[in-house]
């Protein structure tokens, strides 16, 4: 459900934001929200409003990514972190079955994930967007993941819409920020004194009705509307408004893939810390003990030079062609899959490229020569 600007709000007073946490903790959710670890802000299980980044900011540039001490009581005054919510939808490392020795027999047994009941708050519009992508890949009907479908339809989302973007974001050129447009149960924008809540679902609806809240004045609704608009203007960043689709693969000959890989230390970050990417592989480890064998899916990444590994050889054996991989499939070739650019503008890419490489630029650097230099 999409929020309308003139749908009526709700209204929190700061000093009852527990009462969200106590709530969802008696409907037995496990909370998952920002909290402040290693000098970062990561998504992590909280039980109390206490736990989150009270008076921290981000700043963040290519490459670059510090918190700083806001002086005042906002608790979600910042963009994104190195975390994404597919960490908790798709686990970075996953027992799928167990092969064990008994005699001289061999017993398989399938490993059977503990069903989760997660509460996401502190949602982003990009991450809400990510998080619907992903839907398209894990909940096809023709091979959906059962571990990501219980987490998902037993999942409620409380969304903050964004009013503190980083230098690296530019989700307003992909439209899917910083306001929450659709996915979320509950939204809030979080103003001075509390929080202007928008309800998505009904879900959502049986939330609020156990919270202390009373209509939103037309005042605070203008405030938040207001605060959005601030959010939005201060986005400078953006994707070049071309059709990226034909165009960058008509650029796959481009000589500015090498030039990006004499930069690329082919680390993977961007894409571990892209909240659409789904590479994954699956590995047997062995246990030395007792010989036993535990067949593991784990997050994997077209960065790396095992990834395209068939018939005895990599077929993306240069940072060039891993590098022209990951561009155009997440923005071209991701559309004749799933019918939308897998990318969400949420800068995570760009702030955490150890090099500062940045996605916007190559792609208006690449777009930039007017004849097409080879399929």
């Amino acid at each position: 459900m999409n929020e309308k600007e003139n749908e009526p709000k709700l209204w929190l007073d700061r000093h009852e934001l527990q009462r969200i946490f106590d709530v969802l903790i008696d409907d037995g959710y496990e909370i998952v929200g920002p909290t402040v670890e290693q000098g970062a802000i990561i998504y992590d299980r909280i039980s109390s409003a206490d736990d989150l980044p009270k008076g921290i900011r981000d700043q963040q540039e290519p490459g670059k990514y510090r918190l700083e001490a806001a002086g005042d009581e906002y608790c979600f005054s910042f963009a994104v972190g190195p975390h994404s919510w597919k960490k908790y939808l798709t686990p970075p490392i996953m027992p799928l079955l167990r092969v064990k020795q008994k005699n001289s027999e061999l017993e398989i047994e399938e490993v059977i994930q503990k069903p989760q009941k997660f509460a996401f708050l502190g949602v982003r519009g990009c991450e809400l967007a990510a998080i619907l992508i992903q839907d398209r890949l894990w909940l096809d009907p023709a091979h959906s993941d059962p571990v990501y479908r219980q987490r998902r339809e037993s999942s409620l989302i409380l969304a903050v819409n964004c009013t503190t973007p980083a230098a690296t974001c530019f989700c307003s050129s992909m439209q899917t920020g910083p306001a929450c447009r659709s996915g979320y149960d509950v939204a809030l924008t979080e103003l001075k004194a509390g929080f202007v809540i928008a309800v998505g679902t009904s879900s959502g609806a049986a939330l609020v009705k156990r919270l202390p809240l009373r209509p939103a004045t037309q005042a605070e609704m203008d405030e938040a509307k207001q605060s959005l608009a601030h959010a939005e203007a201060k986005i400078t960043k953006q994707m070049p408004q071309v059709d990226e689709h034909s165009k960058l693969l008509k650029k796959l000959k481009h000589p500015h893939w090498q030039s990006v890989a004499e930069r690329c230390l082919s680390c993977a970050n961007c894409t571990m810390v892209c909240p659409t990417c789904f590479c994954h592989s699956v590995d047997d480890v062995s246990d030395l003990n007792n010989g036993d064998i535990t067949r593991v899916r784990r997050w994997d990444s077209c960065f790396n030079l095992d990834f395209s590994h068939a018939s005895g050889t990599p077929i993306r054996d240069t940072t060039a062609s891993r590098y022209r991989q990951w561009l155009t499939h997440k923005l071209a070739s991701w559309i004749d899959q799933f019918g939308s650019s897998g990318c969400v503008g949420c800068g995570r890419c760009i702030t955490w490229c150890p090099v500062g490489i940045d996605l916007t630029q190559e792609v208006a650097t690449l777009l930039e020569e007017p004849v097409d230099v080879g399929e």
